[in-house]
């Protein structure tokens, strides 16, 4: 199938709704359209649906279940992330199998900072059927017709899950004070137990929110997939963490070839 054989269709920043072939549609600024459906709420739905307040761009974007949140956490806790929005468009293409016209929207499209783009679907792997998994390879096969990434992604990781639940609590810009950011760059030049460095700092109760922010928005790192955040947590600068996580792999990746 080829990108002229799929039909898009989202609502505009203005909230007017467009259609058309998605090779003609794709240069549309997708992070800033609104749903292009709504978000069921109902007495008796299993799902949770709602809005996240997401610091990468300040804007409300919705989420139908805890398995959605959590992964909205994680794009919102990215540096690389740049803007994204759920319910971005509607895809349809005609299945010549059975003579009819399959639509699907998928639940998020996500812009990086580099302009590449990445269309998640987000579905436990215990609950897809065929037809469901049907749709989602044939969306990867339309974006990958123009050049964006595709995934389906399932339930995150319930330790990282845990983590980013409390840090996002801190991801409001208005929590960052510049004296105590400095203040705590500077203990955390080297690795740190996160009370030993919040303390050195100042009172904990004023320097740890401060500190689970530059957690959060990666200016300090912890590995957030080991344990629950705690006391003794090692803080490490960003570039530390993220070359000992590199050497880390290549370890794996020598081994394995070993």
């Amino acid at each position: 199938m080829d990108a002229e054989d799929f039909q898009l269709e989202y609502v505009d920043s203005r909230g007017e709704l467009r259609k058309g072939s998605l090779e003609a549609m794709w240069p549309a600024r997708f992070e800033v359209a609104g749903p292009v459906r709504a978000f069921p709420s109902c007495r008796g739905l299993r799902n949770f649906s709602g809005w996240y307040w997401a610091a990468t761009g300040a804007t409300d974007v919705g989420y139908e279940s805890w398995v959605e949140l959590s992964h909205l956490m994680r794009l919102d806790s990215e540096p690389s992330v740049a803007a994204m929005a759920s319910q971005p468009f509607r895809l349809s293409w005609r299945d010549g199998g059975r003579g009819r016209r399959v639509r699907h929207t998928p639940d998020y499209f996500v812009r990086h900072r580099d302009g590449t783009v990445v269309v998640l679907d987000v579905r436990p792997d215990d609950l897809i059927p065929p037809e469901d998994a049907e749709k989602f390879a044939v969306t990867a096969v339309a974006c990958a017709q123009v050049g964006w990434g595709y995934e389906r992604v399932g339930v995150l990781d319930s330790v990282l899950a845990a983590n980013l639940r409390w840090l996002s609590g801190y991801r409001h810009p208005r929590v960052r004070r510049e004296p105590v950011v400095a203040a705590l760059t500077m203990v955390f030049t080297e690795s740190c137990g996160l009370l030993a460095g919040a303390r050195a700092v100042g009172d904990p109760i004023a320097v740890l929110p401060v500190l689970f922010h530059l957690i959060w928005r990666r200016e300090l790192a912890v590995a957030l997939e080991d344990e629950l955040l705690s006391a003794a947590t090692l803080v490490r600068p960003a570039a530390v963490f993220a070359r000992e996580v590199g050497d880390d792999a290549d370890a794996s990746d020598a081994a394995v070839a070993g």
